[in-house]
Formats: C-alpha cells, sequence, structure tokens
C-alpha cells in the first residue's frame, strides 16, 4: 500500500512556543522583532522542507497584571506578521508563508490587499489564518469594551470571506494584456466589480492589483467550536485540528471532513493538521527530561495567567496542591474552546491545581523518544486518520528546530513519509491543493457554451 505523504508546518513564536523559551541558556534577547534572527530561523525550515512557517498573531498587547505577563511575554513585543512574512519572502524560494489576521478587526479589503500583495511578493506562497480573535485586550484597541458573542463574530467571519474572495477575483487571470500597439494595458470586459451589501459589510469596488499567482492564497482556520467547525468545513483548505491525543485527534477529523458534504466539497480539499510539540532525544527518557526541565522554568504567576486566559476564570484563590473544584468550572467558552475543553477535563481527572498547569499544552500532544519513536507516532496518526500531517509547535529556538529538520525529517524521508524536496512553485502546489479558478471567467465559459 502506497504510504500517505504528511504535510508538516510550522507554528513560530520568537524564542519557541513554550512560555519558557526565553529562559533558556542561549536564548537570543529582542528575538521577537529582530527580522535577521527571524530570516535564519526560516531558512533552517526550508532546508527541512516544511510546507509553511506560520506566525500567529493578537492585535493587542496585554494591559492588566503585568507583574505577571512579564513571566512569559506571549505577544507582548512582536512584529506585524504580514510586514515579517513580506520580509521573509525575499530570502526564501519554496515555503509557504502564513499569518492571522482577524475578521473581527480588519475590514476586507485590507486583508485581501495585504494578503494578494504577500502572494505577488512570494510569487505564490501565502496564506490567511482566518480567525474571529479571541480576547478583550484586542477589542478594547478597537473602540469596544469586549468582543462580540462567539456565533455573531462567526457570522460575520462568514461574510467577511466572501467579500476578501470576492475582491480576489476582481481580475481574471488574463486580464492584463499589455497591448502597447492598441494602447490597452487590461481589458476591459476582465474586470468585474464586488457589489456587496450584508449585515456587516458594504462594499463596492474591485482590488488594484492584479489576481494573486495562487487565485486565492490558502485559507487557513483553527475554529474548534460548532460555529467554527461549520465555517472551516466550507472554506478553509488547512485547519489546525485539535486533540491533544490521537482518539480526540480522529474524532475532530472525522466530524470536521464529514461537515464538508454539504458544501459541495471533497474531503481532499481540505488538511488537518494536528498541533503538536516535538521533543526528540536519545531515549524517551531523554527527551522527557529536557521537556521536564523547559516545564521547571514556568512561572507559577504565567501558568495561573494562561489558565484564567484560556479556562475565562481565576483560579489563583486555589491551593497550588489539591484538585480543583468542579463548581469552579465557567458554563460555556467565549473564547478558545479547545484550550477550554482541554482545562475542563483535566480538572474532572481530579488533578490538583499544580498538576493541570503542568499538563496543560493548549491541545497540543507531545511526542516524545528518539527519531525513530517519534516518526512511529507521526505515522501512526496520519495512516490512522487522525490527521494529513502536522503544525508543529517548536518548543525552543533554533534548537528544537534543528533537532527536527537534522533528525526527524530525515527519518520520515526515508520512510517515505515526506518529501526529499519541493516539487512545486506555489503553497497550493506543495500542499497539492487545487487552484481556484476565476468565478467569473467561470462564468463567462459557461454562457459560451450555452
Amino acid at each position: 500500500m502506497t504510504k500517505k505523504p504528511m504535510v508538516l508546518g510550522g507554528l513560530f513564536e520568537a524564542n519557541g512556543y513554550h512560555s519558557s523559551a526565553w529562559l533558556v541558556p542561549g536564548a537570543t534577547d529582542g528575538a521577537s522583532t529582530d527580522v535577521d534572527y527571524f530570516k535564519d530561523i526560516v531558512r533552517k525550515a526550508e532546508d527541512g522542507k516544511l510546507d509553511f512557517f506560520f506566525l500567529a498573531d493578537t492585535p493587542a498587547a496585554r494591559t492588566e497584571k503585568l507583574d505577571a505577563w512579564t513571566r512569559g511575554p506571549l505577544y507582548m513585543n512582536m512584529l506585524e506578521p504580514i510586514t515579517l512574512l513580506t520580509a521573509l519572502a525575499g530570502c526564501t524560494s519554496h515555503i509557504g508563508l502564513g499569518a492571522t489576521a482577524s475578521t473581527s478587526f480588519y475590514e476586507p479589503y485590507n486583508v485581501a490587499r495585504l494578503f494578494a500583495s504577500l502572494d505577488h511578493i512570494s510569487h505564490g506562497r501565502a496564506a490567511w489564518n482566518v480567525v474571529t480573535s479571541a480576547n478583550d485586550f484586542a477589542a478594547r484597541n478597537f473602540g469596544l469594551d469586549k468582543l462580540p458573542p462567539h456565533d455573531r463574530r462567526y457570522e460575520k467571519a462568514q461574510e467577511f470571506f466572501k467579500v476578501v474572495t470576492s475582491l480576489w477575483d476582481t481580475w481574471e487571470d488574463d486580464a492584463f494584456i499589455y497591448d502597447r500597439d492598441g494602447v490597452r494595458m487590461f481589458d476591459p470586459a476582465k474586470f468585474h466589480v464586488t457589489d456587496h451589501e450584508g449585515p456587516f459589510f458594504k462594499v463596492h469596488g474591485g482590488l488594484n492589483m492584479a489576481r494573486p499567482p495562487q487565485g486565492h492564497p490558502v485559507i487557513f482556520q483553527a475554529g474548534a467550536s460548532e460555529a467554527g467547525k461549520e465555517l472551516a468545513a466550507e472554506t478553509a483548505e488547512v485547519v489546525f485540528g485539535t486533540g491533544a491525543n490521537k482518539a480526540q485527534a480522529i474524532q475532530f477529523y472525522e466530524d470536521l471532513k464529514g461537515r464538508m458534504a454539504k458544501f459541495g466539497r471533497d474531503r481532499d480539499e481540505l488538511k488537518v493538521l494536528s498541533g503538536v510539540s516535538i521533543v526528540p532525544g536519545e531515549d524517551e527518557e531523554d527527551a522527557r527530561r529536557k521537556w521536564d526541565y523547559w516545564q521547571s522554568l514556568v512561572h507559577t504567576d504565567i501558568s495561573l495567567m494562561y489558565m484564567k486566559t484560556d479556562l475565562e476564570t481565576d483560579l489563583s484563590d486555589l491551593p497550588l496542591d489539591e484538585p480543583v473544584p468542579e463548581h469552579r468550572i465557567p458554563e460555556k467558552s467565549n473564547f478558545h474552546q479547545v484550550y477550554f475543553d482541554e482545562i475542563v477535563g483535566l480538572i474532572r481527572q481530579g488533578l490538583t491545581l499544580r498538576e493541570v498547569m503542568r499538563k496543560y499544552n493548549r491541545s497540543k500532544a507531545i511526542f516524545f523518544g528518539t527519531c525513530a519513536d517519534v516518526a512511529d507516532q507521526m505515522e501512526d496518526w496520519v495512516a490512522s486518520g487522525a490527521s494529513d500531517g502536522f503544525m508543529i509547535a517548536f518548543p525552543v529556538l533554533p534548537e528544537s528546530l534543528t533537532d527536527f529538520t537534522t533528525k526527524v525529517v530525515p527519518e520520515l524521508q526515508r520512510r517515505g513519509l515526506f518529501r526529499t524536496d519541493y516539487t512545486g512553485t506555489t503553497l497550493r502546489e506543495n500542499l497539492g491543493l487545487k487552484r481556484p479558478p476565476n468565478r467569473h471567467a467561470t462564468a463567462g465559459a459557461s454562457l459560451a457554451a450555452e
């Protein structure tokens, strides 16, 4: 039986995804705003033939409890991601470049223009992660006291997506003809106005840029709520899957892909990538020792802060070494559903608060062991229908990335599970995704056939 090749992308924070990454000996001070540092990291990722380099984002610094946030300063000092990826496009040739842009705080035209520009500059390697945002810190930067209700945000996101993709289809692929003799740069018949008026947006106009090389930049999504999964099933091409273990990942995979048919989509049009942290070592014990060391550096204040953010309630008044009372669990989540559910599951196991904090990994599995052990786990997940590949949250940079690309990747390649070189020129081609036709050209061809 032919082995299914896996998709491998990376989630990159400046020093690494782990809360203590900035404290590890050798960590680079100021990495988060150092473009040369990021250029070195992205080149390492491309040398490892990773499908894409991804940057999460939030348009907000935390403005409360700064004594706690200074212990684990995630998102407190960072470059705007599309600007950074544009710089990284110039020092890479093949790796995809993805970033988050919120449908709650951008306008559709801005997003359409930004990602179309990145796609042109990178020669077809851009990806947009569609999010609705998940904290009130961001809301306060945009004239709101708090985020709108969860389902309302997703209704807005659905309309936002439709407007953005319409704008990307402003020009047909062959609209720009550069006819010097006839003094016509473009064919006016192949320009199409977006004329949209809906509950959230009113847009009448066109994108002042040729259609992106990929037709549409690749669409990423990460929602795990009912509304999030519905939006993903309808619109997404890469989804960051949930599940801290294989059984949970399989359930998510089947649930999401099972929703696609009602939107007229084939299951292969969507790649589900399980979120994992990968910690290779001389053996499993050695790998776990690394992780335990990183965990030991995490200050209790920041662990409690993450718990407060993701569970949406403050547990800092509770004893660290006693179980968390179940009556302290909120009725529902309005922000990160999957993070919320993971914490609730740990609490219901009867773990102490300290144990919950140590085990919580934001719905990412952790693969420990030798390179062969890690490759075994990755192969098993893909073969079992838990994922189409992995979104790897590298704990400590550059160490974790180097370990993965120089040790684990060669093992995957030896097994025929991952490419030995890029085969396409665009991110879509490397992911095995079709280039979407221009909706107006398709309509025109249908009319001509009649």
